[in-house]
């Protein structure tokens, strides 16, 4: 007899009363078989009380930003499928049911639901543009195509959320889920989806400098952590130039005359190769050490089973039947 399939959505909340209620009612009408937990990540307002109200689990998460909110709630929540969802009302709930069906029926690990706007006042001014280059980035260094990269609505496999290493604090989170999926070339798909404006009275919580800036530095750290020859390649480059455009004119002057009369000249491009040269060899190591770790990772990923609760439970339920039978024999 095959199990039901446990469906547990995930919403991360912050002073979201004005919404939370119709995202919970939302989810009850178009995934009534699914479980809701709101995550309160010290809301000064009663979006924890509502949530409560209209039937969700309701959890708190001391430590302040979305990413410490979803890393909680990876770790603590069991389930099959997950469903990642702000709690702000801008995302389609009724798309979810299909971004599920394609994640089951084409064995995915993660379906983004990339934002398509409903009206010219989705994004405030900065985030359209802001969100465009930070995509660009992420989609040149790995090699992909991407829509959407920072959308906060997306469904997860068991396999992906028990084996992601969540390090991010704020909304670099979205940036982390991407990168993630694309360096270990994870099955993923994007699939478009409604995007709303928010209800009136109710603010965004995303900074579109501070968190771009955010952002944009948690790109460049996992570009060094994922792909490290390729990051202190472009630096071991740009050393290398600089080193090679200040010691032309010394090299030049010493062919023609055999003297060296710019000594500090001569060092600092000396000084400029060997720069090159050790980040060279250093992305030679870390890329060599990369590599371990992500086979590590891969076969981690590979052993971890979707029905492994459930696998669990008929091993421990043989060995006790076998342990009965050692006990009735008599020597």
């Amino acid at each position: 007899m095959q199990k039901s399939e446990r469906i547990a959505i995930l919403i991360p909340c912050y002073n979201e009363a004005l919404t939370i209620a119709r995202v919970i009612q939302d989810f009850q009408q178009y995934v009534p078989k699914a479980k809701v937990f709101v995550y309160d990540n010290n809301s000064t307002d009663e979006t924890a009380m509502i949530a409560t109200k209209e039937g969700a689990v309701v959890r708190h998460e001391p430590l302040q930003g979305k990413g410490n909110v979803v890393r909680r709630m990876f770790a603590d929540i069991d389930a099959d499928i997950y469903v990642l969802i702000d709690g702000d009302s801008t995302y389609d709930v009724k798309s979810v049911p299909l971004l599920i069906e394609i994640l089951k029926r084409e064995q995915l690990d993660m379906v983004v639901g990339t934002r398509k706007e409903s009206d010219l006042n989705c994004y405030r001014s900065g985030h359209r543009g802001g969100n465009k280059v930070l995509t660009k980035i992420v989609e040149l260094f790995f090699n992909q195509k991407l829509t959407d990269m920072l959308s906060g609505l997306r469904v997860f496999s068991k396999r992906y959320v028990k084996t992601f290493p969540a390090q991010s604090k704020g909304f670099e989170i979205e940036t982390e889920l991407t990168v993630y999926a694309l360096s270990r070339r994870l099955p993923m798909k994007e699939v478009e989806t409604d995007y709303f404006a928010r209800p009136s009275g109710s603010v965004s919580k995303l900074s579109t400098y501070r968190d771009g800036i955010r952002i944009l530095q948690t790109i460049i750290l996992l570009i060094k952590e994922e792909r490290p020859l390729l990051f202190f390649g472009i630096i071991a480059g740009i050393l290398g130039i600089l080193g090679f455009v200040t010691g032309i004119p010394v090299v030049i002057h010493f062919v023609q005359t055999g003297l060296v009369p710019r000594l500090p000249t001569a060092v600092l491009a000396s000084s400029l190769f060997i720069c090159a040269l050790i980040s060279a060899l250093i992305g030679l190591v870390l890329d060599s050490l990369s590599s371990v770790k992500k086979e590590i990772a891969r076969q981690h990923y590979l052993a971890f089973s979707e029905d492994f609760d459930f696998k669990c439970h008929h091993v421990i339920q043989n060995r006790k039947r076998q342990l009965k039978a050692i006990s009735r024999i008599r020597f």
